[in-house]
């Protein structure tokens, strides 16, 4: 008797069509079912289209880094927001993940620069301060005279924490004399959501509206 298939990769129309369906199952937000309606599309799409996504999705994890001032992604030295000189480098907006960026640029209504963390601080998942990007982000404000941070990051427990941990540790530190003013996005946002799926209004008036730490 043939060796049987293990469940996961059992699918009638053979293995190779079973892992790509868990593939796709695997990403955040696809259930079971979109994984099987991408997977039909793959299958029935002509060759060089799916070869498409395939290289596109090669060329993405070969060329795409942290950008080496902010930590945003690129797939350049520096992200486009830092490599821009009309930026101003004396305000900068911390946030949580690259994908915080995006959504605050959609605004249009801030002209200073970022900061990725690359996470917040989470002690019961083993998330400290080491573990992010603090101390590059003290060096910038040191280094570039930075007279104000704006705390973006998510206003959930974990979020509001690492930001009064910043806060506290920037309230050390001054500029030309002067403390460094640190604000936060205002309340606008409500408290538990996540700034990706905030629309542009909702971060453009709590941007405008932040308020100090």
């Amino acid at each position: 008797m043939p060796p049987r298939l293990p469940p996961s990769d059992a699918h009638p129309f053979g293995p190779a069509v079973g892992r790509l369906v868990n593939e796709f199952a695997s990403l955040p937000g696809i259930g079971r079912k979109t994984a099987e309606r991408l997977t039909n599309y793959i299958v029935g799409c002509p060759k060089r289209d799916a070869l498409a996504l395939a290289d596109a999705i090669r060329l993405v994890k070969d060329t795409v880094r942290h950008c080496s001032l902010c930590f945003n992604l690129t797939d350049q030295e520096l992200c486009g927001v830092c490599s821009d000189p009309r930026r101003d480098r004396t305000h900068i907006c911390v946030v949580e993940q690259p994908r915080d960026v995006t959504a605050l640029e959609s605004t249009g209504a801030f002209t200073g620069t970022y900061h990725v963390l690359g996470g917040r601080v989470s002690p019961l998942e083993g998330i400290t301060p080491a573990d992010l990007t603090i101390d590059a982000l003290v060096d910038r404000v040191k280094r570039d005279e930075v007279t104000e941070i704006i705390m973006a990051l998510n206003p959930t427990l974990e979020g509001d924490g690492t930001a009064l941990y910043l806060s506290n540790l920037f309230s050390e530190i001054t500029v030309h004399g002067q403390p460094v003013q640190i604000t936060r996005l205002a309340r606008g946002i409500a408290t538990g959501s996540v700034l990706e799926f905030a629309n542009k209004e909702m971060l453009s008036d709590a941007l405008r509206g932040r308020q100090s730490f």
